[in-house]
């Protein structure tokens, strides 16, 4: 797996980009990845991403949109605005977990 720095963190990451190891994520570092991608995390964000981050250590796999709407109580219309285009693959990367089954 290649290894890269970014901003001072020495990471894991996968041909995509997504961190291979959750355990070298960190918020600071969730910063620097959204700001890679044009996002300026909110509370909000950080309510999605600190759900997605949880339920992964519970349930072993990254959650799909669907689960973060029903268990995470944050509406998938939300989650678009919050994370346009693609935001279940956006969410998992800024995240540091893996892209979740099902997305392209």
């Amino acid at each position: 797996m290649p290894v890269t720095t970014l901003d001072g963190h020495q990471i894991h990451v996968n041909d995509e980009g997504f961190l291979t190891d959750p355990t070298e994520w960190d918020e600071d570092l969730g910063v620097v990845l959204a700001k890679q991608i044009g996002i300026d995390l909110t509370d909000e964000h950080w309510k999605a991403i600190r759900f997605l981050r949880t339920d992964f250590a519970e349930q072993g796999e990254t959650a799909t949109l669907r689960r973060i709407s029903t268990r995470g109580g944050i509406p998938i219309k939300e989650l678009f605005t919050l994370f346009p285009a693609k935001p279940a693959k956006k969410l998992a990367y800024i995240a540091g977990l893996p892209k979740p089954q099902g997305c392209v």
